[in-house]
């Protein structure tokens, strides 16, 4: 039996409520020449039971069951399993455009250069519904100007040429949940880069997103990717190849501050509760505003976060009708930041309105 073109790696655990809508959006694709590799790793929902029953329905479906392990480890198990020429991610939470395999791999196959590829997407709420559209840059040299101080893939858009993942020796367990921004960095540094500009997915929000679960440990990944990667390229041995767990010590042991690293964490925090509020999860989002102002994670964060943060959450107080705790919200952001008093009462109404 000849090996598929494409093989398809999709890791699973506990992601039942979209994990069919997924599945169809892989099986349904114009391509139809790939393997689809879903790996378990811990479910104890319905979704063993949901892949099963696509499984035997189409023989591209493979599934691998294996202990429940960190993502990472999830995904490597996956990829390296892969039969095909190129490994295409994808997430159960999102929805794969029909086309996108077949745009993917025509683009790859002109361009041998190119390590790994990916795409624009289309932001939806939990719903299915329309938020907004973006992409990242689509050449080599604009991906490698933006890449050292920010991710310019969406993992569940990339399509990689399984010889890239092998050579780069695929995720480092390390750091997850950002594995996915060190494997482009490692890849960059042998192989050409793109991103398509059609849309390929439809990227989901909503509150049971990894990225904010786990957002502290994605924020100090994504700084020792960029530090390792700061290293290699000045031809300095990784200083973090081989550890086992990042941690703010670590980092600050490498020159990252304890203030730059909170001002880091507050930064994503904001653009996460951001995107909740676009999503109509207007609570959550207060609720985790508030969780993160009370907490010691930013005590070091720049002031400026810290303020703007509390008018995020006066901003959400208004909308909920508690006008009393927006004006305390507004306070602790003067208190915190005074140069806001210069700002109009009118401007400061009219953020609400936009929160």
């Amino acid at each position: 039996m000849s090996k598929p073109l494409i093989s398809v790696v999709m890791v699973v655990c506990n992601v039942d409520r979209f994990l069919a809508e997924s599945i169809e959006s892989i099986l349904g694709q114009s391509f139809s020449d790939f393997e689809f590799i879903i790996v378990d790793f811990g479910s104890t929902d319905n979704s063993k039971a949901i892949i099963s029953d696509y499984a035997a329905r189409d023989m591209r479906i493979k599934l691998h069951e294996i202990p429940h392990c960190g993502l990472a480890e999830a995904r490597n198990t996956g990829c390296f399993l892969a039969q095909g020429e190129y490994i295409a991610i994808m997430d159960a939470d999102d929805v794969s455009l029909p086309e996108r395999l077949a745009w993917e791999v025509e683009f790859m196959q002109k361009h041998p250069e190119v390590g790994v590829l990916g795409g624009a997407k289309e932001w939806v709420d939990a719903k299915g519904r329309h938020l907004f559209t973006n992409g990242d840059p689509t050449e080599d040299g604009e991906i490698r100007a933006v890449l050292p101080v920010r991710c310019t893939f969406c993992q569940p858009t990339v399509l990689l040429r399984s010889d890239a993942f092998a050579i780069v020796n695929g995720y480092r367990a390390a750091f997850a949940p950002a594995e996915d921004y060190d494997l482009w960095l490692r890849i960059s540094e042998q192989f050409q880069c793109a991103n398509l500009k059609q849309v390929v997915l439809k990227y989901r929000i909503h509150p049971y997103q990894v990225s904010f679960r786990k957002r502290k440990q994605q924020t100090l990944s994504v700084l020792a990717a960029q530090v390792s990667s700061t290293s290699r390229m000045s031809g300095a041995p990784d200083p973090l190849n081989g550890v086992e767990e990042i941690t703010p010590a670590l980092l600050t042991q490498l020159g990252l501050s304890a203030d730059r690293q909170q001002t880091a964490f507050a930064s994503d925090c904001r653009d996460w509760i951001r995107n909740m509020c676009l999503a109509g999860e207007d609570l959550i989002a207060l609720k985790t505003a508030i969780e993160i102002l009370d907490s010691s994670d930013v005590e070091f964060a720049e002031r400026r976060q810290i303020a703007d943060l509390w008018l995020t959450a006066a901003g959400l107080y208004w909308k909920q009708k508690g006008f009393l705790k927006s004006v305390v919200a507004v306070a602790h952001a003067l208190r915190t930041r005074p140069v806001l008093a210069v700002r109009p009462l009118r401007q400061l109404l009219e953020r609400f309105e936009r929160t």
